[in-house]
């Protein structure tokens, strides 16, 4: 009894197996030894194009005020970054996120920012290295109060304030602000009205 059928599938089988042998070649290897695939992984990977292991971006102040911290705490991340200019104050953004951006400033002894607001940004700010002073313009007229290390403040939109490095030693600090800062109004002294201040200390 003859069975055509069974022995032409064997044959198409073995015809397939040949046709994907000859099909596969060596992946291309290219001059730098990378390619997209080799830096960005499997595109193909749902859990590449979809991570969900990454924190989500701050929107609130508690937030903010945790991602300055951690930024702080980080000192690899800024402290190579840091720069010291005699003629001005040097600074340097760090990072932006959707409402936000954080920037890296540096203080010699002497240099101030004048009396200022930050328009319609709120924001928070900590001192990661040496000390400030801060003077401030609040309804009980102005109070001045020292920023050493470690010390962390959080101000709404329209707070007045100026800070200064009265130390004989550097300082450099970092600053949130919500929305990114696209103002900042100066004043040439202290304006004579006092305004209404918005601060929590967080330490």
């Amino acid at each position: 009894m003859r069975m055509p059928r069974l022995r032409k599938r064997n044959r198409d089988r073995a015809r397939q197996q040949r046709l994907l042998a000859a099909a596969t070649v060596p992946a291309p290897r290219w001059t730098d030894g990378l390619s997209d695939v080799s830096i960005a992984g499997d595109p193909t990977a749902f859990q590449h194009l979809a991570r969900t292991d990454l924190p989500a971006h701050p929107t609130t102040v508690a937030g903010y005020a945790r991602l300055v911290r951690e930024i702080a705490a980080d000192r690899s991340r800024w402290e190579p970054l840091v720069r010291y200019d005699a003629l001005t104050r040097w600074y340097s953004r760090l990072e932006t996120g959707p409402g936000y951006e954080v920037w890296l400033l540096s203080w010699l002894p002497g240099q101030g920012s004048g009396f200022h607001d930050h328009g319609a940004s709120s924001g928070v700010m900590t001192v990661v290295r040496g000390e400030l002073v801060e003077r401030a313009l609040t309804q009980d007229g102005e109070q001045q109060r020292p920023l050493p290390e470690g010390t962390r403040r959080v101000f709404s939109s329209g707070y007045l304030h100026e800070m200064v490095n009265a130390s004989l030693e550097p300082a450099v600090s970092i600053h949130l602000y919500s929305p990114g800062l696209v103002e900042m109004n100066q004043y040439g002294a202290a304006p004579t009205t006092a305004a209404t201040e918005h601060r929590i200390d967080a330490h």
